[in-house]
C-alpha cells in the first residue's frame, strides 16, 4: 500500500511537472527595452519604437499589459518589427534618451510627472493613461493613441503601422 501511494506520487508530480513545462514552452516572451537600449541596438538595427505609457494606479493600463501585451500575436509582432519600451509615466529615475536627460518633476507632496511622459505623452496639453505612441526608425513620434486598445486592435493598428 505504501509503495502504491508512493508511485502514484511520483506519477502526479511528473505529470505535472511535463503539463507546466509543456504549457512554458508555448507561450512567447514580449521582449522589453530600456530607452538607452534602444539607442544603442537602434544603431545597428534600425525598427520602430513602440512605448507604452502608464501609471501604476491607471486600471485600464494594469488590463492593456495583462491582456493585449500577453497576446501570442501582439507578442510576435512587437517582438520582431519593433523595439517595445513600457515608461511608468511616474518613474523617479532619471533617463537619457538622445543625449538629454529627462527627470522626475514633483507637482505635490506625492505627485508629479516624467519629462519623458509629458514629451512622448502629451496631446493637446493633456496626457491620458495609457497612451501608446510610436516613433519612427528617425525618433519621431508617429503615433500616439490613447486609451484601451484590445489584442485584436492592437495588431491591426501594427500591421497596418509595418504595411
Amino acid at each position: 500500500m505504501y509503495f502504491t501511494k508512493k508511485l502514484l506520487f511520483l506519477f502526479i508530480f511528473f505529470g505535472c511537472f511535463t503539463i507546466y513545462t509543456q504549457e512554458r514552452k508555448g507561450k512567447e516572451v514580449l521582449n522589453i527595452f530600456t530607452f538607452e537600449e534602444v539607442e544603442e541596438i537602434h544603431q545597428q538595427i534600425p525598427k520602430p519604437i513602440l512605448v507604452f505609457l502608464y501609471t501604476d494606479w491607471c486600471k485600464i493600463c494594469f488590463g492593456m499589459k495583462k491582456t493585449t501585451f500577453k497576446n501570442r500575436k501582439v507578442i510576435q509582432l512587437l517582438n520582431e518589427k519593433f523595439y517595445f519600451i513600457k515608461l511608468n509615466a511616474e518613474e523617479k529615475q532619471d533617463i537619457t534618451f538622445l543625449g538629454k536627460i529627462f527627470t522626475y518633476k514633483p507637482t505635490g507632496i506625492n505627485t508629479g510627472m516624467h519629462e519623458l511622459a509629458v514629451e512622448l505623452g502629451t496631446i493637446k496639453k493633456t496626457i491620458i493613461y495609457p497612451t501608446t505612441i510610436i516613433l519612427n526608425t528617425v525618433f519621431e513620434i508617429d503615433a500616439q493613441l490613447t486609451g484601451l486598445y484590445n489584442a485584436r486592435k492592437m495588431i491591426g493598428i501594427l500591421t497596418a503601422y509595418i504595411d
